[in-house]
């Protein structure tokens, strides 16, 4: 497809001050566009992944606190933007069954929230972000946009609402949005609730490595190849009204994960299951991995980056930066 010009663009990022959306912000304002990054509120003044932005390009941010939970704060956030993506999300598995009610306030009523304001300015173009959990464990893989949905955590059921709720603005109003569904994006930034970032912190600053079920198999796709998906999608007009895939295509187990990160960092550690971290039964996705044809054919994306390279980034951002984990604690 065409290349397209982010010059000028105004854009606005929910979630901007998370994993991936302080790298999506970072993309756009290097590609010339003009950025609101809407951030969660804190007394703190705490603009979360966005401080490891180069100075220079946080200031080519507009930074604006808030929570999307709030119609009366997005409806006025939204106003004269050529692009909205949604990121802002209660991430985390685990939370989800301690805090089962957070979950539709801030994935199912949020996102509604951004709808309808985009239906209300008319807002050219809406992404939303879904997750690869909202399909639970593979019935087959690789794993298409066919593939049947299965709440098997309180999170994923509220991502499928707020999916379902962006198919439902599309078809009953028109509103011009594009549903992402990544599958475990990973790379500098992400926090220790991340599986790798985990493993990495662990096993750098600790004598073992704690981890939940180590069969789960997971596709790993590293952050700038997910957030090339997300400008790639926003300017595709054929995937409006429609959910696509991004994802590596291959397939991973935890086991052999840890394994993996081990042998980069040089050290022969043991693997412990902790109870703690083990999900019941049913709510465990046993495995993911993407089948992201669509994304090829709709807007020309394939993965560029191979684990390997993608680990050692991540293992150079977490020794830089050892203040940011805390390996002894489980982060839910």
């Amino acid at each position: 497809m065409p290349s397209v010009s982010w010059a000028a663009k105004k854009v606005l990022v929910t979630g901007a001050g998370g994993f991936i959306g302080s790298h999506l912000c970072e993309a756009l304002v290097d590609a010339g566009a003009r950025v609101t990054a809407l951030i969660r509120y804190s007394s703190r003044s705490d603009w979360g992944n966005l401080e490891h932005l180069p100075q220079e390009k946080r200031v080519g941010l507009e930074v604006v606190p808030g929570n999307v939970e709030d119609p009366h704060f997005v409806l006025r956030a939204l106003d004269g933007h050529d692009v909205v993506f949604h990121l802002a999300a209660l991430i985390t598995i685990p939370h989800s069954y301690v805090a089962p009610s957070s979950y539709p306030r801030t994935n199912v009523e949020g996102t509604l929230n951004v709808l309808e304001a985009a239906r209300f300015h008319g807002t050219p173009r809406v992404i939303h972000t879904s997750t690869s959990e909202t399909y639970g464990t593979a019935q087959y893989t690789p794993m298409d946009e066919k593939h049947p949905l299965q709440a098997q955590s309180p999170y994923a059921a509220s991502k499928i609402g707020g999916d379902k709720l962006a198919e439902s603005y599309w078809r009953a109003f028109g509103v011009p949005v594009a549903t992402l569904r990544p599958f475990n994006a990973y790379g500098p930034r992400q926090s220790a609730r991340g599986v790798i970032p985990s493993i990495v912190s662990q096993a750098m600053f600790g004598s073992e490595v704690r981890l939940g079920n180590l069969q789960p198999v997971r596709d790993m796709t590293y952050v700038s190849d997910t957030v090339a998906a997300f400008m790639a999608i926003a300017t595709c007009d054929a995937a409006i009204g429609d959910v696509v895939n991004v994802g590596s295509g291959s397939g991973i187990s935890i086991a052999d994960l840890a394994r993996t990160i081990l042998a980069l960092l040089g050290k022969q550690l043991p693997v412990v299951v902790d109870e703690e971290r083990v999900r019941p039964h049913s709510s465990e996705v046993h495995e993911l991995v993407c089948d992201s044809r669509k994304a090829a054919r709709l807007f020309g994306w394939s993965p560029t980056v191979k684990l390997e390279d993608g680990l050692a980034r991540t293992i150079e951002f977490v020794r830089a930066h050892p203040d940011l984990f805390k390996p002894g604690v489980y982060a839910r």
